[in-house]
């Protein structure tokens, strides 16, 4: 968690690399429990630590398209920022659940996932202050870990197995 504090103390506007920070919780019926959100995206998505998975980064998504609405996307925070330096964005790494790796790469490179100068700036102070590179094959670690995670561990609340036709575990 050493580099999350580092993080925080940055003080800088991550809302353009899809870390946008609330002071007001939002919990949705597939937030798991104990969920530490870290930052938002939109519609819904958001990044989180969960009790018992130490410094691994999930995301949570109420509209995903595919089976687990809650998935890792790194296994420390750390790895998580090299991850965005690598992708500008949240945006891409949230997508890799589904994508193939040449969608992507298409869409790194597309006019959907512009780069603005602020986003340029909170990227430069990541890279920078906490001396942080971008992770060199983004698509190949977030589908290893993935692969190899096992979701059962993952803990909800009776909404979400309601909600989703469920049995309870």
């Amino acid at each position: 968690m050493k580099m999350y504090e580092e993080f925080l103390k940055l003080e800088i506007d991550t809302s353009l690399i899809g870390l946008e920070k609330r002071k007001e919780g939002a919990d949705y019926f597939c937030t798991p429990i104990g969920a530490r959100v870290i930052g938002w995206e939109s519609c819904g998505i958001h990044y989180c630590f969960l009790n018992g998975f130490e410094d691994m980064v999930f995301a949570v998504n109420p509209m995903s398209s595919v089976d687990n609405l809650v998935y890792p996307i790194a296994e420390t925070f750390e790895i998580f920022l090299c991850l965005i330096l690598a992708t500008k964005s949240t945006t891409a790494l949230e997508q890799i659940v589904w994508w193939s790796k040449e969608q992507f790469e298409e869409f790194l490179i597309s006019e959907d996932n512009p780069v603005f100068p602020e986003q340029e700036t909170a990227l430069y102070m990541i890279q920078n202050r906490l001396k942080l590179k971008p992770y060199p094959k983004p698509y190949e670690y977030v589908k290893e870990i993935q692969a190899k995670f096992n979701y059962d561990k993952i803990t909800f609340s009776d909404e979400y197995y309601d909600i989703r036709g469920l049995d309870r575990p």
